[in-house]
């Protein structure tokens, strides 16, 4: 159990959170551990078995404080989701871009663009960080590679195309994720993006990672009256947050993967941090999460320079602002949508 900033995470199995007046009260197997004051939370993460009562939970509807459930392995299970907020107005202009073409695909482009040039900056980076003369030709090669991609964008006649240009791009980028990785390639080998389950060490973290960023971005677009399931560059599927997985697109290589490759490169998660299930999956154990999680909270108060707002803010409220452009463009307030650029 760790109260991390304004966020509480919980993964003690069995534990119990009740209302208790103005805090929240953590008991396991009947023996209190631990009370927060419900003024401190602006959210509330749970893992696995853990309980929450009745009166908890329509409390934290009733104060807007943010709950999501997580598998033990943590991956997003749902979300508290209190009275619809915003704008009738804005959702109905949300409705309308979906079923203009056009529209649909200038939104779903600068998601992709932003994805790859973050992706692009994070091999950079990594190129600048190495020290091997071949990790460093590879990571240059893949960034160069991803120029042209980015260059025929604009000529995308439809989605089929974005998404087949995103699919390139993200092959080439997974293709040499693990010269990024500095530290003994046995424990944290990659061969590429696998998920549900991840297959290796290097996938769990990320997998993780992605699951907590998608929640983020769930709260951020529903915090402005927008659907999270209404998205533009993702398939719309029963349950899925369609929009909330667009906009984390922007956000992955400069929040997920820069924080997993910084775990691992600096030796802060080691091999008895994962656990293999049957049926071959890897996930974080209850401390690697632990690890993670601290981490985790930690970047999301690094301040970063927006390039819209031109002031520094910390890196947890990119995606607020973020959601807050996309509904600005829903609504006619901007003639484009200016995606997240980490520079």
């Amino acid at each position: 159990m760790n109260e991390l900033l304004n966020v509480l995470y919980v993964q003690t199995q069995g534990a119990v959170l009740h209302l208790d007046h103005d805090t929240v009260r953590i008991a396991v197997e009947g023996h209190t551990k631990l009370r927060v004051p419900l003024i401190r939370l602006q959210g509330i993460v749970v893992f696995g078995q853990v309980t929450l009562t009745p009166f908890l939970i329509h409390r934290c509807a009733d104060d807007g404080c943010e709950l999501v459930w997580m598998t033990g392995y943590g991956r997003f299970k749902a979300q508290l989701a209190g009275p619809v907020t915003g704008n009738v107005l804005l959702r109905r202009a949300q409705h309308l871009a979906l079923s203009d073409a056009q529209r649909t695909l200038a939104l779903a482009r600068q998601f992709v663009a932003s994805k790859l040039q973050n992706s692009r900056i994070q091999l950079l980076r990594s190129a600048r960080d190495t020290r091997v003369d071949v990790d460093q030709e590879a990571l240059n090669g893949a960034a160069n590679d991803l120029i042209p991609i980015l260059e025929r964008l604009p000529d995308c006649a439809d989605l089929n195309q974005l998404r087949g240009a995103e699919g390139e791009a993200a092959r080439i980028y997974f293709g040499v994720f693990q010269n990024m990785i500095r530290v003994s390639r046995v424990v944290f080998p990659f061969r590429g993006r696998s998920r549900r389950p991840p297959q290796d060490n290097v996938n769990a973290v990320l997998s993780f990672l992605y699951s907590l960023i998608t929640g983020e971005c769930v709260a951020a677009l529903s915090g402005v009256g927008l659907d999270p399931q209404i998205g533009f560059l993702h398939v719309l599927r029963p349950g899925r947050p369609a929009l909330a997985l667009d906009l984390s697109e922007e956000l992955r290589a400069a929040f997920a993967d820069r924080l997993a490759l910084t775990l691992i490169n600096r030796g802060q998660l080691q091999a008895k941090h994962f656990e293999s299930v049957p049926g071959g999956g890897v996930y974080l154990t209850e401390d690697g999460r632990r690890v993670v999680l601290a981490a985790y909270q930690e970047r999301k108060e690094a301040k970063i320079e927006h390039r819209v707002l031109k002031q520094k803010i910390p890196l947890g409220l990119v995606p607020h602002i973020q959601a807050r452009l996309i509904a600005r463009y829903l609504r006619g307030d901007l003639e484009h949508y200016i995606p997240f650029v980490y520079r």
